[in-house]
């Protein structure tokens, strides 16, 4: 096996970035059994319809334009860019904004979330800068700034922790998360642009570049939107019914089991994918195949996922109540029903990427599409109990994970294995 080489352009810049998520998740899980003891069930349930709301309206506020940042050969061009992404965000956020001065009661009543109140109008606040930190972020990717990008998100990280911590000795209750989040985000946004000011590339704006690059890159807001939308929908989804259906409690002990679970799938899943995405499409150029990195990541994935979310299992319920305190008990309870399902998403993301190495991007439309038609369908079934549509939403979810890599198996490694190997038989 190859050593890692960290004198490697690419390599130290992937150690470095690597390195600054590690540490920006690393304070949050430190901070988060105090955070337990200081605010409610109740407050972190609030908080997740709020951090679901913006999630999904925030992979879209900058109608993708940020994916294009990278593309322009000139870096006054990639800085108009920035400028169109952020003149977008800017919009939407106050769209939304006049949406809910408008419909604010019966959008709160419909999610059962009217304890939001006042505070639901920083909604369009988190999303504009959400969508300045995407595109500040692909800038200062672009002049390969990594070491910046990894402190932005320590500064995140750090400042969202003591805010919420200092607020929540205040008794604000939610508020507090809200706002913690809000200081967090202005001063990542801020070490980002302060790199961006430097180069002096902002006095190269100009509204006439910003519509001819808005015509060159319009695919980016004709066929990204919809799929990013559907990607966020599938996994924002199942918060907001939660909070619709059983309540803010059971929503923010919910919150925090979704919360802990992700995080192999944050650290490791997330690895596994981007080697998973080089290995796979080097090997489909030189073999027309993928199915030795196929094969070789799935056993990896089993090998890890299949012990360590065994563990989980076994100890979620004493670790919950232990760390985080007896009232989040629930919390364990649901940790342990939603185990394996998480493990088959840990095993199954990576190969989500295989439509798109054979561009086949429709594929994994159907598969969001199927998520989102499962939870609904699983929650309205048994909106009754709680622990009824977990159970089932689990169960479902995991089969339904299993089946969609065998269908990938089936479609682009086994089948495409065989035809080539007939293809090359000779008469």
């Amino acid at each position: 096996m190859k050593k890692l080489n960290l004198n490697d352009e690419f390599n130290w810049s992937v150690f470095t970035l690597s390195g600054g998520v590690f540490i920006s998740q690393i304070i949050p899980i430190l901070v988060s059994p105090i955070l337990t003891r200081l605010y409610t069930p109740e407050d972190f349930g609030v908080f997740a319809i709020f951090v679901s709301i913006t999630t999904i309206l925030g992979v879209i506020v900058n109608g993708r334009y940020e994916l294009a940042i990278m593309l322009p050969e000139k870096d006054e061009d990639s800085v108009n860019v920035l400028a169109l992404a952020i003149g977008i965000a800017c919009i939407i956020s106050v769209l939304f904004l006049m949406f809910l001065i408008i419909f604010k009661k019966p959008f709160l009543k419909a999610l059962k979330a009217e304890n939001l109140g006042f505070w639901i109008h920083f909604a369009p606040l988190t999303i504009f800068f959400m969508g300045v930190f995407n595109a500040l972020n692909c800038v200062n990717n672009r002049f390969k700034l990594y070491k910046d990008i990894a402190i932005a998100n320590i500064y995140k990280a750090l400042y969202n922790s003591v805010a919420k911590v200092v607020l929540g000795i205040l008794k604000i209750g939610a508020p507090g998360l809200i706002v913690g989040q809000i200081i967090s985000q202005v001063a990542a946004n801020s070490k980002l642009f302060l790199n961006i000011k430097k180069t002096g590339l902002l006095n190269q704006i100009s509204i006439q570049k910003i519509k001819y690059l808005a015509k060159e890159y319009i695919n980016f807001p004709t066929f990204s939107v919809a799929a990013a939308m559907i990607n966020a929908l599938a996994y924002q989804l199942t918060n907001i019914l939660m909070g619709t259906f059983f309540g803010q409690s059971t929503l923010g002990q919910y919150f925090l089991s979704q919360t802990l679970l992700g995080l192999p799938l944050m650290y490791i899943g997330s690895a596994v994918s981007q080697v998973f995405y080089q290995h796979a499409a080097s090997e489909l150029k030189a073999n027309s195949t993928i199915k030795i990195t196929f094969k070789s990541t799935l056993k990896k994935l089993l090998y890890i996922g299949l012990p360590v979310f065994t563990l989980i299992f076994i100890l979620s319920i004493p670790v919950f109540t232990s760390v985080f305190g007896q009232k989040w008990y629930d919390a364990g309870k649901y940790t342990m029903y939603l185990t394996p399902l998480y493990c088959a998403r840990f095993i199954a993301i990576p190969f989500t990427l295989v439509p798109m190495i054979f561009k086949k991007n429709q594929i994994d439309f159907l598969f969001q599409t199927g998520i989102i038609t499962i939870t609904i369908a699983t929650i309205l079934l048994n909106r009754t109990s709680v622990e009824r549509f977990l159970l089932f939403y689990s169960g479902i979810l995991t089969v339904y994970y299993a089946i969609y890599i065998l269908i990938l198996d089936i479609l682009f490694v086994e089948g495409r294995s065989k035809l080539i190997q007939n293809s090359n038989i000779k008469p």
